[in-house]
């Protein structure tokens, strides 16, 4: 028990010291040789919980991205509109994208450091779902045009990537942020069911 608790601890250590190094610094810019110095631990426990700082950076990564995901999932929570769902979902995706620790860890040096598959691997898995079942919600509804819903989530969940690429690299992410809701919203609306063409 004892021994469980202090890997815990140890690697809990890890990842708070990598948060803030790579929050601070690029990924390249952070050798693995300062994460443990300033965790107060061994190389050796860096290799042993996360295989080296590629490893602890994409466990930092993937918090971030959990966290992400509770945001918009505790966003859309008590909505039961499926168009509303999808609107607040969409305004809670690009202000997380605002954050200034999200913008540099996930969008800015997540590429870099995982390497675009792996990034949208683990962006699919956190974000991608709850985008599915928003879309799959709205069409069993009968507020979508009978797309399907895959094809659906996938474009905006494409969309959203970008914008928040955008937004990430923006002199005023506020303003970016503000711009690309606005422009998600027309597309929302583009697919409702009052803009379903007649047949």
């Amino acid at each position: 028990m004892l021994r469980d608790t202090y890997a815990e601890n140890t690697r809990r250590v890890l990842l708070e010291t990598g948060l803030r190094l790579f929050t601070e610094r690029d990924f390249s810019a952070v050798p693995a040789e300062e994460l443990v110095r300033e965790a107060g631990l061994t190389r050796g426990a860096l290799y042993h919980h996360f295989n080296g700082k590629p490893g602890l950076f994409e466990a930092v990564f993937e918090e971030q991205e959990q966290r992400a995901a509770l945001r918009i999932s505790s966003a859309i929570a008590s909505l039961t509109d499926p168009i509303e769902r999808a609107d607040r979902a969409v305004h809670a995706v690009l202000d997380v994208c605002t954050d200034p620790v999200y913008r540099h860890i996930v969008l800015q040096q997540g590429p870099i450091a995982l390497g675009w598959p792996r990034w949208r691997e683990l962006d699919q898995q956190h974000l991608g779902g709850v985008l599915l079942g928003i879309v799959e919600a709205a069409l069993e509804a009968g507020r979508m045009r009978p797309h399907p819903a895959a094809l659906i989530a996938g474009a905006f969940y494409g969309a959203l990537v970008e914008l928040a690429f955008m937004i990430a690299e923006s002199d005023d992410p506020g303003q970016a942020r503000d711009q690309a809701v606005s422009l998600v919203a027309d597309l929302i609306g583009g697919l409702g069911e009052s803009g379903a063409p007649s047949r």
